[in-house]
């Protein structure tokens, strides 16, 4: 290998935390050799240590061992060179695990699957603007060539794909070339906002590209002269930018256990529904981390504001796709872009297993329009989001007392910091960081 590498896991907010480090370090990775602070992973949003963490003086803010994820090295298309990322993931020492990474809190989930010989299947649906960043935030992006932006409200457009050509197809190229598996990509309703589909596979595998896919975005942009965000709400008067997540479970067999031959699905479907829309409420802080993620919670914008359900019907939570029955999965609506992928993940397959644990029952699904449904309500804003995660028993099924910590002191400490700016000074702050 030549030039450098980078190293880099995954903090609560979903932002890179790592290294550059020479090209001949990559034959010391898997010893350990790569350590890095553990309260590197409990940052704030703006890069800033969180002041009441544990981590820090009481610990003496030791260090942990970074161990390659298995995923890496993969090129990074978006910088001159050969540069090449290891996904890292943060331990204690060689055996244990840090409980404060995200990417654990998805194995930890993944492993009650496994104990039960499931293995869970997922992909995503991932909603950004392309913007030109300035000194008074982010504004659309203008094509190459172009006197001005596209135009809004170009649902479904060619050719607003079109404008940006030159961009998606080296977005695509490299995708592949990372080995993310790039599908659809179309025009969603906001100025210079898209939406691009990455295929079924191994949920870990899933996550793992999500969280990849987001640096290419934002790479690629700065590569061809513009920006990226997935920030929940980067405009008032746009539509919001969303995180999809679809699941389905095969078991020792490889058959889904949601599948019955029906319509509706198994018995087991509808105990895996039961449990996400039992943690909507008190998970709401995973899916809207940040003051901005509540700007998009808005009744009719296409963003869920209560807790669910219904078959082929977007306007709920939780919708079951159609088609085949072989092929029957849960699509969650709630998170937002600016979400943390792993902990969207281990989130919504931790509250389905529970519900299937339970055998929890389901509410009747919505026919017509959710919005307009007496439902029990996601977390009305972000100081109530944050004080529900923090106490819930529900959360502590899914997640380490650790990680819970982490995230509350974390969250704590951006609401008194960024809680009280106006939106317009929160979106020129945050945007590139979310």
């Amino acid at each position: 290998m030549s030039g450098a590498l980078r190293i880099a896991a995954c903090d609560l907010n979903g932002q890179a935390r790592g290294k550059r480090l020479p090209a001949e370090y990559a034959e010391k990775l898997a010893g350990g050799a790569a350590r890095m602070p553990l309260s590197a992973l409990n940052l704030d949003v703006s890069g800033a240590d969180i002041e009441a963490s544990p981590l820090l003086f009481e610990t003496g803010d030791a260090d942990g061992m970074l161990l390659p994820t298995g995923r890496g090295p993969v090129p990074m298309p978006w910088l001159p060179g050969e540069a090449v990322l290891y996904p890292m993931a943060m331990h204690h020492d060689a055996e244990t695990p840090f409980d404060g990474d995200p990417r654990h809190a998805l194995a930890a989930v993944l492993d009650r699957y496994a104990a039960r010989g499931w293995e869970v299947i997922a992909a995503t649906e991932l909603e950004f603007y392309l913007v030109a960043d300035t000194p008074k935030g982010p504004v659309p992006a203008t094509p190459p060539g172009r006197s001005a932006p596209p135009p809004g409200d170009a649902i479904l457009s060619l050719g607003a794909l079109d404008a940006f050509d030159a961009f998606f197809t080296d977005l695509y190229a490299g995708a592949e070339a990372m080995g993310i598996p790039a599908q659809a990509a179309i025009s969603e309703s906001g100025h210079g906002q898209f939406e691009i589909n990455l295929t079924h596979r191994s949920a870990m595998d899933a996550a793992d590209d999500c969280w990849l896919f987001k640096m290419l975005v934002r790479g690629m942009a700065r590569k061809h002269g513009m920006a990226a965000t997935f920030m929940a709400k980067p405009y008032p008067d746009e539509a919001g930018n969303g995180l999809h997540l679809h699941v389905s479970v095969l078991d020792a067999e490889g058959l889904n256990v949601f599948d019955d031959g029906s319509a509706e699905g198994s018995g087991t479907l509808r105990q895996a529904v039961a449990g996400c829309l039992a943690a909507m409420p008190v998970s709401t802080l995973i899916f809207a981390p940040h003051a901005n993620s509540y700007a998009r919670f808005v009744d009719g914008a296409h963003a869920p504001t209560s807790a669910g359900w219904g078959y082929e019907n977007r306007t709920a939570a939780i919708r079951i796709p159609g088609g085949a029955p072989a092929a029957r999965r849960i699509e969650h609506r709630v998170a937002g872009g600016d979400t943390c992928p792993y902990l969207v993940f281990a989130t919504i397959l931790g509250a389905a297993l529970t519900g299937i644990e339970d055998r929890a029952t389901a509410p009747a699904p919505i026919t017509g329009n959710a919005y307009g449904a007496d439902l029990p309500r996601l977390a009305p804003d972000w100081e109530t989001a944050i004080e529900r995660f923090a106490s819930d028993p529900l959360i502590a099924r899914i997640f380490a007392p650790q990680l819970i910590e982490n995230l509350v002191l974390t969250k704590r400490q951006e609401h008194a910091r960024f809680g009280g700016l106006n939106p317009d000074a929160l979106r020129r702050l945050t945007w590139e960081s979310v």
